[in-house]
């Protein structure tokens, strides 16, 4: 928001200069953002009137001019404008003056005596460029005939007056505008505010145009008149091309700058259409497919149509009897547009619900005023007066004969009452209150309240859609206290020396033990794409968690897997010229579970849990001469997580997973007890992923749920043995689809005296056709290792064992000894 301080001061005008307003409003929330002049400081610059203008001697496009800068004598300067002529006044630099450096953090220019092609010249006549006022650099800066010659310029011109560029938060809609920043400012400092005063126009005409307002959902309040015999051409008043200017506005044509000074000035936007372009009634409705329209902005766009995010969404239009005409809230259409040759005007202000309006003009990929204004909210109880305002404006400057006013009230928002305990106020802002400052301040800023005890309820004013809950209302406390006047005291706490879960590791630890692995964090999104999340985890659509209002379209839903953003990842260093990446994430995945209620960091009906994911990709070492090169499989990320993991131990079984290879993934398990705990799955990705992902090798990837792996139990200490461990090797013959973990669970849990170990060694499949073995078989060698601690084992003591363990074997895994 850009305004000049002129221009609020009449509305507002506390005693304070110009650094401590701007100080004041930064510290009340609305941060001044930027504070200039309006011109650069220069110096010894005057008005001056031009006596006459005679064609140089030796130059055809200079011109010798005698000029009275209100100094005593006449000025004889060299001037090479084209419009230097005779009876015009001028700002005229007189010798000393300093003007603007031409480039930011140059010298100032200084003005000396010279000749221009052998002629004196004792000054120089200066365009608005030259002055720091604008790019015209075609002409001399031509001022009113009643400029008194010899003022000084900054004077006449009032440019020490300040521009404010305030940087709102989407929050403070209401201060869009002066009316609204005028009203800010009184609360803050306590001065009166003057509301700007105009007459009410006289209806002269006996008519309307029907408006039908199809859509409440769309538009809440429709009003509109028609004035006849208007003159569009002419010249809009300075004071208001002034205002317009020091905002950022640039000056059109008189029907357009009247429109914008009202918006600037009260916050609501209007529109002015040619009537006699309309055909028949108007209708406020959304678009209907295949609609297109033309905008003022010379794009033709299509009404209906996907947003961002990629789903279809509509338009509001104002629309005749032969379509759209306005793109409503944001744009007019350009075949309606006022130009030089109207002559009846239909003037509409409205008030658009602002979601309605939210994210349309982004979608169209251009911001409007309007459509900043109107997607946030506006005053819709100040609809009719802006309208009658704009009028009379209308009235004044072009001339005409005003209709009724057609007001249609649809769809008003109510304002809800919101309550503010005393108590809580001073806990969240940390300083005493009393209802007595609580009851100013909200004077001060117009609520209507109510006191009941030391609970206030407030009933927002219209203007204000940002106050809905009681933190608003403290907000607005704080602000209106003054940040400055809050006590600067650090926190205090008790510290205190917690003892380290002995039993727990950190997500730190295992982010290092990766590390070591040769693995490198990344950090994703927690949202990511919904085709990525339904092809990784074969998710249906009524399991998906959406994302309410995406930033992107491929951030549209939650993820419940880590998997997508590592892709995504290998992806992208793919492109870039990688081939071998060790990747890893811990972060928050997101499922649907009814069974979970709202409790301190959990959201009912969603389950949050922690997980720690990776992938490896390419080969299985870096390329080096004492080894060949292969690639990464299954054995070598299960040995990285064996070694991140320890102490823990954990078990994998052959099973199917949507994104995993079904032949080449496993679920994790840890061992607890006699139970079994299912904490992940590892495996290689899905033929049909690496090639929807376009990838030359298949990735092997894991994902372990984290609560269960940072749980590693005291240590228990072990008397050393005196006597020697042996071991002894078992080798079993079994079917090639009974796995070594079966064998090896069946021998553990029979418990066998003296087994402290049993690993398995070997694999053998023998030849087709060898008398050895039958096809369908395979050969599993073990090694088991025994310890008595008490004496040294006898072999009688290590046979029963080994034949117990045979036994075993045989009994529940059909094994039969080698």
């Amino acid at each position: 928001m850009q305004f000049s301080e002129s221009w609020l001061r009449q509305y507002v005008n506390p005693s304070l200069d110009s650094d401590a307003l701007g100080h004041a409003m930064t510290m009340a929330g609305l941060e001044v953002e930027e504070q200039h002049s309006v011109a650069p400081p220069f110096s010894k610059i005057v008005v001056a009137q031009i006596l006459s203008a005679e064609q140089h001697p030796d130059a055809d496009r200079l011109r010798v001019c005698k000029v009275d800068a209100g100094t005593g004598q006449e000025l004889q300067i060299v001037c090479g404008a084209p419009n230097a002529r005779a009876g015009i006044k001028i700002p005229c630099a007189l010798v000393g003056a300093a003007l603007p450096p031409a480039e930011a953090g140059g010298k100032p220019f200084m003005i000396k005596v010279g000749k221009l092609r052998g002629v004196e010249s004792q000054g120089m006549l200066c365009s608005g460029r030259e002055l720091g006022l604008g790019d015209d650099h075609e002409g001399i800066l031509e001022l009113p005939a009643d400029a008194p010659v010899g003022t000084n310029i900054r004077e006449y011109l009032d440019l020490d007056d300040q521009i404010y560029v305030i940087k709102l938060t989407p929050n403070k809609a209401d201060c869009l505008s002066l009316m609204g920043m005028a009203r800010e400012v009184s609360a803050i400092t306590g001065a009166t505010l003057c509301a700007p005063q105009w007459t009410v126009p006289a209806v002269t005409l006996d008519e309307k145009r029907k408006v039908t307002i199809e859509n409440s959902e769309l538009c809440g309040r429709f009003a509109g008149r028609i004035i006849r015999g208007v003159n569009p051409q002419a010249k809009t008043p300075e004071w208001i091309v002034k205002r317009l200017t020091r905002a950022g506005q640039r000056s059109i044509s008189a029907l357009v700058d009247l429109s914008n000074y009202v918006m600037l000035e009260m916050g609501q936007p209007t529109h002015v259409f040619d009537i006699d372009k309309l055909s028949g009634d108007i209708a406020v409705r959304w678009a209907k497919a295949g609609e297109t329209l033309e905008l003022l902005n010379g794009q033709t766009v299509t009404l209906l149509g996907p947003d961002s995010a990629g789903k279809l969404q509509n338009a509001g239009v104002v629309a005749d009897q032969s379509g759209p005409v306005a793109l409503a809230g944001i744009m007019g259409g350009n075949h309606c547009a006022v130009s030089d040759d109207t002559k009846n005007i239909y003037v509409e202000a409205a008030y658009w619900l602002p979601s309605a309006i939210q994210g349309r003009a982004r979608r169209f990929n251009f911001s409007t005023d309007a459509a900043h204004r109107f997607e946030r909210g506006v005053d819709p109880q100040n609809t009719l007066n802006c309208l009658e305002y704009l009028s009379a404006l209308i009235l004044e400057v072009c001339g005409g004969q005003a209709g009724p006013v057609d007001d249609q009230v649809l769809n008003i928002p109510e304002r809800k009452p919101v309550k503010l305990r005393l108590a809580r106020a001073e806990k969240v802002i940390g300083i005493p209150l009393t209802t007595q400052i609580v009851s100013d301040i909200f004077e001060r800023l117009g609520f209507e309240f109510k006191n009941e005890g030391d609970v206030f309820v407030v009933t927002p004013p219209s203007y204000r859609f940002d106050i809905e809950i009681e933190e608003d209302l403290i907000e607005e406390v704080a602000r209106m206290y003054g940040f400055e006047n809050i006590p600067d005291k650090p926190p205090v706490a008790t510290l205190k020396m917690s003892a380290h879960a002995e039993e727990k590791r950190g997500i730190h630890l295992l982010r290092q033990r990766l590390a070591l692995q040769g693995y490198q964090e990344v950090v994703n999104f927690g949202f990511t794409d919904q085709e990525s999340e339904q092809r990784l985890t074969g998710a249906q659509e009524q399991d998906l968690i959406r994302v309410l209002n995406p930033i992107a379209n491929q951030y549209g839903v939650m993820r419940s897997t880590l998997w997508g953003g590592l892709l995504a990842n290998l992806k992208t260093n793919l492109n870039r010229g990688a081939g071998r990446l060790r990747l890893f994430e811990a972060g928050r995945v997101f499922k649907r579970d009814p069974a979970i209620t709202e409790q301190a960091g959990m959201v009912a009906g969603f389950h949050q849990p922690q997980k720690i994911g990776g992938l490896a990709y390419g080969a299985a070492v870096p390329e080096q001469w004492a080894s060949a090169s292969r690639a990464v499989d299954f054995f070598d990320i299960k040995g990285d997580l064996e070694r991140a993991l320890d102490p823990l131990h954990f078990v994998t079984e052959s099973a199917q997973h949507p994104a995993l290879h079904p032949g080449r993934s496993a679920k994790v398990f840890l061992q607890d007890g006699k139970n079994r705990i299912a904490v992940g799955w590892i495996g290689e990705l899905h033929p049909g992923l690496q090639q929807a992902y376009e990838l030359p090798q298949a990735p092997v990837l894991f994902e372990l749920d984290l609560d269960p792996i940072c749980h590693v139990g005291l240590p228990t200490p072990e008397e050393l043995s005196k006597f020697p461990a042996v071991q002894r090797d078992l080798a079993l013959v079994v079917k090639e689809n009974v796995s070594a973990q079966v064998l090896l669970d069946a021998m553990t849990a029979s418990q066998q005296n003296f087994v402290r170990a049993i690993e398995v060694f070997d694999e053998f499949k023998p030849k087709a056709g060898s008398n050895s073995m039958a096809d369908d078989e395979k050969s599993l060698a073990f090694r088991v290792t025994l310890l008595n601690p008490q004496e040294t084992l006898q072999d009688a003591q290590i046979d029963a064992v080994m034949t117990a363990l045979l036994g075993v074997a045989e009994k529940k895994c059909a094994a039969r000894l080698r």
